[in-house]
């Protein structure tokens, strides 16, 4: 059994490499995915409280008495953060998707012409 050409084992290494990322981000997107739910859950809570309900933010170690509209506020310009994140996150994990068959159709193609050919 002959060995795979160098320019083939170079095109897996890179395939590989761009699964990884492909992975990679789809983890984080993952990740976003449920701060958001954890966020839009923590609004949607935020809602059912009286307006002058005292509300606490928790930072580290520490919870910090914060009016319901300041904390309101700041949860829904961190959803907008999140849900852009995870429109770019998307985007790039398609535009990896279709990366990555478009390379193992190449690596398919130059396997069965340039592979070991029965002589």
């Amino acid at each position: 059994m002959e060995e795979m050409p160098a320019n083939i084992q170079q095109q897996i290494a890179q395939f590989q490499m761009m699964q990884q990322q492909a992975q990679a981000i789809s983890s984080q997107k993952v990740q976003m995915e449920i701060q958001l739910k954890e966020i839009d859950h923590s609004i949607g809570e935020l809602k059912k409280l009286k307006k002058d309900a005292e509300v606490y933010e928790s930072i580290g170690a520490i919870l910090i008495k914060k009016g319901k509209t300041k904390i309101t506020s700041e949860l829904k310009e961190r959803k907008e953060t999140f849900e852009l994140r995870v429109k770019t996150l998307a985007k790039h994990e398609r535009d990896i998707q279709a990366k990555l068959m478009e390379m193992q159709n190449e690596i398919q193609n130059s396997l069965k012409s340039g592979g070991p050919q029965a002589g």
